[in-house]
């Protein structure tokens, strides 16, 4: 039986699924240990455990309004990392890749001192977390 409370998936909807999918295989199935779940032409998911995460093409007529943190809704994902050196290679790596770093030159603590975290955008700006627990 299932927890009572456990999430059981997340859905976003994207604005190019194509430059989305790109980023979130890469970053899901080859940094974490997620795998490909469900894929269709209208979207992507990617399961970890019982969990998944949903990537979709929002409709044309929907696309008029572009994703802003900082509305109303999704701030941010914020996934686990198991090691520093694990999170300084996938900086690195990010960087290698153009993606857009946030708070960079506070790196790794612009959480805050008794923190080790990376932040950076996917291709419609949605803040992504790595966080090293404690």
């Amino acid at each position: 039986m299932v927890s009572l409370g456990k999430l059981h998936h997340i859905e976003i909807y994207v604005s190019d699924l194509s430059q989305s999918k790109v980023f979130w295989q890469w970053l899901l199935t080859e940094k974490f240990q997620y795998s490909i779940f469900q894929n269709w032409d209208q979207g992507i998911s990617f399961k970890h455990g019982q969990t998944y995460l949903v990537f979709v093409q929002t409709e044309k007529e929907f696309k008029q309004h572009e994703y802003h943190r900082k509305n109303i809704g999704l701030n941010h994902l914020a996934f686990y990392a198991n090691s520093s050196s694990w999170m300084d290679e996938l900086r690195e790596e990010l960087i290698q890749r153009g993606i857009q770093l946030l708070y960079d030159e506070r790196y790794p603590n612009a959480g805050g001192n008794d923190t080790y975290a990376l932040y950076f955008e996917d291709p419609d700006r949605i803040k992504v977390e790595i966080v090293l627990e404690k």
